[in-house]
Order: C-alpha cells, then structure tokens, then sequence
C-alpha cells in the first residue's frame, strides 16, 4: 500500500485508516502485527535493528549494514536517519554523527522555507527574555534585512527568510548576545513553555517560569526519536496549555502533576496522568527518566503519543513512577549522554564546521557553463 500510493509512509496519522481499509479487503488472511520493515533495505523492523544494534555492540551505520545484511550498499533516506539515530542514542560517547545521513534541517540547523530561505529560533529559556536580547535580534533583522519576524506557539521569536549563506553570520550576532539554538529544526527537545506562576499570578500555585526554565536548560540538545514538546503551567487554570503536549507540569498546591503523550497537531489528544510528586527535585528526575525511556524505546519518527500508546501507558507508570531503582538508571544515563549532547550547533558552525555547506556554487556565465 505505501509503495504504491504513498498512504501511511509520512506523518503516519492514517495509518490505523489503511490498515481497516486492508483488513476489508483481505479478511482474514491480514495480519496487522507483522514486522514492518524498515524500509525495503532490509527485511527487519525497527524494534529488531535496535536490538541488534546492542546485542551486537554495532557503532558505524556501514557496521550495521554488513552485520544485517542489507540489501543496498548505502541505505536510502528512510533508513539511515533512523539508524544514525539509534546510534546516537545507545553509543553517546563512542558515535561520531553521520551529517550526511541527516535530513536538510538537521544538517544545517535552520528550518528550510518555501522559497529557499531559511528560519531562525533562537532559544530563550521557558520563554523568558529581557531587553538585551531583544534589543539583539532586533539588530540581527535589520543588519540581515529579515522580512519577517514571528513569535511562535512556543513562546519564541522566529526570524523567518534568512539566506542560507547568511545563517552563519546571524548564529553569530546571536551567540554574542548569549543565544544558543533553539533547535526548531531538530528531532529534540523543541521548547518548555511556561506562564508565570507564582512569581507574578495570583492563582498560582508554585513557580513555573522557574521550573520550565530548569528543565530546558538541563535538557536541551539532546536528540529524539521525534519532535518534544513541553510545558509547565502554574495553576489547574492550565495557561501554559501543558495538557496537550508530549510532556506537561500542571502546579496544584500539594506538588507537581506530570502529564504525558498529548498531541495539538495532526492529531488531537489530552495527556495522560504520569502521576503526582511534591518537589521540583522528584519532577525533573520523572520527566528526565520518561523522556529517556522514550529515546532508548521508541521508534525513529514515533511521537511519544505514539510510543506510549503501543506500549502501554501502565507499563511507562511502572518503570518511571513505580520503579524506583529504575527510573534512577534512566535519568543517570541521561546525564551521562548530556556530556556529549549539550553542544551549541550554532557556535561550532560559526567556528567554521562544515563550513562548505553555507558556501554557495560560484555562478557561472554562460560562455563557462560551456567551456
């Protein structure tokens, strides 16, 4: 079906629509549990592949190829940011990210538009910003003539139609004013939107700006098997909107409930309870150690929705709120991938890293093109 028409081989929403529609046509003889491949290089699922990437101490895509005996040489864009993701995950410290093997977002770290351009968000903590920044990209705009400026669902200011070999001279500007990326474009830890809390609301309950703030800076750079989302919100009045995202904080005044798997895009769902705590201490180490289970367990591509659906919300209940003991070892190997993760994209390439992908192709006359 994918093969020929295309249904279910992008965002995947349809999916469960396909699969009634063949169960229709074919009876008895479909079996929807079947191992979908990867892709057609190979004959394994995703679950199979990342198994067998530990199993078998795999740390090069080329490794995972001849141990798995691929059918192509090189894989396709299906398989390869897969793998270069699992990689990435289960060998922090050993892998060597593969740039090649990254869609053109990643690779250049801005989110391509329409025309060609390019779109620029840089972080700012929980949301929070002050008039040094502002006063930053303001700057940043006129100098670039950048057409357009946004604030985002998020709670950031996006720069949109910005030339591609420009963005090295904006990260730059930028980063003089403090920014880092606010990785926008990544497989990652997106945003953690917040409202004010305590700090300034009347209603509210405990400090979200200040909890929203910690969480991103303990977390941000690290890749995902998809896009996260976050949100703290400092009272059951909800204004940071934190029950429709893939992890939320709602602030009650006995602690911090955590909310999980919500989707406010192609899909529409509430959050699940995770379950209550009563310091932001405990909070961060729930919402660390779920997100981790997600990136050691979940497909490439597969929202956390997704993920805690096929596998149970029960079963994530009892690994990272029960299981003491083990949430604690998915949060340590958090931290430990951190070392490696929490590395400014923008900074390295302002430094001169893969400096040949912002140079644009000499153009050539007419007369050259034909010498």
């Amino acid at each position: 079906m994918r093969a020929h028409t295309k249904a279910s081989a992008s965002c995947g929403t349809c999916t469960g629509l396909v699969e009634k529609l063949m169960q229709l046509s074919l009876g008895d003889s479909y079996n929807p549990t079947a191992v979908q491949p990867m892709c057609s290089c190979t004959e394994l699922g995703h679950d199979e592949v990342r198994r067998l990437i530990k199993a078998k101490g795999l740390k090069t895509i080329p490794a995972v190829m001849q141990e798995l005996e691929w059918k192509t040489s090189c894989g396709c864009a299906k398989c390869r940011p897969a793998l270069n993701y699992y990689l990435v995950a289960d060998w922090p410290d050993e892998y060597a990210d593969d740039y090649q093997s990254r869609f053109i977002n990643e690779r250049v770290h801005a989110n391509i538009q329409k025309d060609g351009t390019y779109s620029v968000v840089p972080r700012m903590w929980g949301g929070v910003t002050s008039s040094k920044e502002l006063r930053a990209i303001a700057d940043v705009v006129d100098k670039f003539a950048i057409p357009t400026v946004k604030v985002t669902g998020g709670q950031r200011i996006d720069m949109l139609g910005i030339r591609k070999e420009d963005l090295p001279a904006v990260w730059a500007d930028l980063g003089q004013a403090g920014f880092v990326s606010g990785h926008a474009y990544a497989k990652g830890l997106r945003t953690v939107k917040t409202c004010v809390g305590s700090d300034w609301c009347r209603f509210g309950t405990q400090d979200s700006t200040g909890l929203g703030v910690r969480i991103e800076k303990f977390m941000w750079g690290s890749w995902t098997p998809a896009k996260v989302k976050m949100a703290v919100s400092g009272c059951p009045r909800n204004c940071a909107e934190a029950t429709c995202k893939d992890v939320g904080v709602i602030c009650v005044d006995s602690g911090f409930e955590i909310h999980f798997a919500g989707a406010a895009g192609l899909d529409i769902k509430g959050t699940e309870v995770l379950g209550l705590v009563k310091t932001e201490d405990e909070a961060l180490e729930v919402i660390v150690a779920l997100t981790q289970m997600y990136r050691e367990q979940a497909r490439y591509l597969e929202r956390i929705y997704k993920w805690a659906k096929r596998i149970g919300y029960d079963e994530v209940r009892r690994q990272v709120l029960d299981d003491v003991e083990r949430r604690k070892a998915y949060y340590d190997r958090f931290v430990y991938s951190q070392q490696f993760a929490q590395v400014d994209p923008w900074s390295e390439r302002v430094s001169g890293k893969d400096k040949h992908e912002f140079q644009p192709m000499a153009a050539l006359s007419f007369q050259q093109a034909a010498e």
